[in-house]
């Protein structure tokens, strides 16, 4: 008989994994229901699911339900009436029942393309803010944990491969800070591609151009192309690796909370 797996055990893997779900769990039921309190389910982030909380149309608004946590990053209570159907109740079984769905997100991950100066900084910046940090670099020299010992983990390998050996999600940050247009334009369509969060490339508004110029050639579209930070950062007129990392950071900061940007000084206070 093949071993049980606890939906627990199942959570401490989804954890260690890197990639995003939801623990659903039935905390209150009334009358006639398909599960009772207690009922969990794991709501993957492709959707795919382990346990139950009662199956059918129930299950399926509680599966819907989780997706939207897992995207928003918010914990949900849902309430449902298991007794008309023409109303819109997913069943009926005569009873209540309520769902918590909460959210199980990986550590925001920042991967860094290039680990020169300016990437070793925007490393050594995002891990002091939390981030788990991912140092990328086609030149062995670069990738080591000399050169970069803030990194968690080092892919001394092409761009176009680093989604062969990394899980990207819609809570990765992906930073080019690599040494020419050459390299962005070879690994720069892999990476549209993927769910991420936020792709920023490092370079003058020249640079960006000729980069464009080229991915429009290989046939990458104008819409793809625009979820691209570039030139990277936000202006601080900054000029040192240092402050460079710190207009990054700053710039994936307010991506990621949804932050205005502006000053928060309120020059009104004082007449």
């Amino acid at each position: 008989m093949a071993k049980r797996t606890s939906i627990f055990s199942q959570v401490a893997e989804l954890e260690m994994s890197g990639n995003a779900g939801a623990l659903c769990m039935v905390i209150s039921s009334k009358g006639s229901t398909p599960r009772r309190a207690g009922a969990k389910m794991i709501v993957y982030h492709d959707g795919s699911i382990a346990g139950t909380v009662g199956g059918g149309e129930l299950e399926n608004r509680v599966r819907r339900a989780a997706l939207e946590s897992i995207k928003n990053g918010r914990p949900v209570t849902l309430s449902y009436r298991m007794t008309d159907t023409k109303r819109g109740d997913p069943g009926i079984c005569g009873g209540q029942v309520e769902v918590y769905v909460e959210p199980i997100l990986p550590a925001p991950t920042i991967v860094v393309i290039g680990g020169g100066h300016v990437g070793k900084a925007v490393s050594h910046l995002a891990k002091w803010l939390g981030y788990r940090v991912v140092v990328s670099d086609d030149r062995p020299e670069f990738c080591t944990r000399k050169a970069n010992p803030d990194a968690d983990l080092l892919l001394p390998i092409p761009v176009q491969d680093i989604p062969k050996k990394l899980a990207i999600t819609p809570h990765t940050f992906i930073v080019l800070t690599t040494r020419g247009v050459d390299v962005d334009v070879e690994g720069l369509p892999v990476l549209i591609e993927s769910p991420a969060a936020y792709i920023g490339v490092i370079g003058s508004r020249k640079r960006w151009a000729t980069t464009v110029s080229k991915l429009l050639s290989a046939g990458i579209s104008k819409n793809a192309l625009k979820r691209i930070h570039s030139p990277i950062g936000i202006n601080i007129n900054a000029e040192t690796p240092e402050e460079i990392a710190v207009s990054i950071l700053a710039e994936i900061i307010l991506v990621q909370n949804g932050g205005s940007g502006k000053p928060l000084k309120a020059p009104t206070i004082i007449k």
